[in-house]
């Protein structure tokens, strides 16, 4: 969760107590605290008052913060979900379609690209397997002009990528 979020105040928004109130909650999940899951945060509703947080900016760093939670969560707690067998994976890194990044910046494509196939040979046994590790820590050089992947469609992917990968 970014620690520096400093979320703008509207007219109209989510009363600022209650989401200051959740963002503590969760950063004290993410740092060896109580925990919370990603269920519980997706089921709270903020009021909306007079001069509290744009609602937009909230709901954003709200489905950040779920993020975190999902890819620390324990693996005790994750062991419910089926597992993820790699001919499933293979097809379905491989039918992946990112939108491009537009007049935005955007990941480069040839290494996106180039690091799915990495994952599928690795998956295939052509290669050294990457771990969910490897995907959540890979990195991709920004284009400004030239072909680019949307960047947050991308994380999400590589974030699901990781967790199927630890179910295997």
């Amino acid at each position: 969760m970014r620690a520096d979020a400093r979320l703008p105040v509207v007219l109209r928004g989510y009363d600022r107590i209650q989401v200051d109130r959740l963002l503590r909650r969760i950063a004290r999940a993410l740092n060896g605290g109580p925990p919370m899951s990603a269920d519980e945060v997706r089921r709270v509703r903020f009021d909306i008052v007079l001069r509290g947080y744009e609602p937009h900016a909230v709901d954003q760093l709200v489905r950040e913060c779920i993020l975190e939670l999902q890819v620390k969560s324990p693996l005790s707690e994750r062991l419910g979900r089926p597992r993820a067998h790699p001919a499933w994976l293979i097809n379905w890194i491989q039918n992946a379609r990112f939108a491009g990044a537009g007049m935005r910046s955007g990941y480069d494509v040839r290494d996106v690209d180039a690091f799915l196939d990495r994952v599928i040979a690795g998956l295939r046994g052509t290669a050294p397997p990457l771990s969910a590790r490897d995907v959540r820590e890979s990195s991709f050089r920004v284009v400004r002009l030239g072909p680019g992947y949307d960047e947050q469609e991308v994380d999400r992917f590589l974030l699901q990528l990781a967790g199927a990968l630890e179910r295997r």
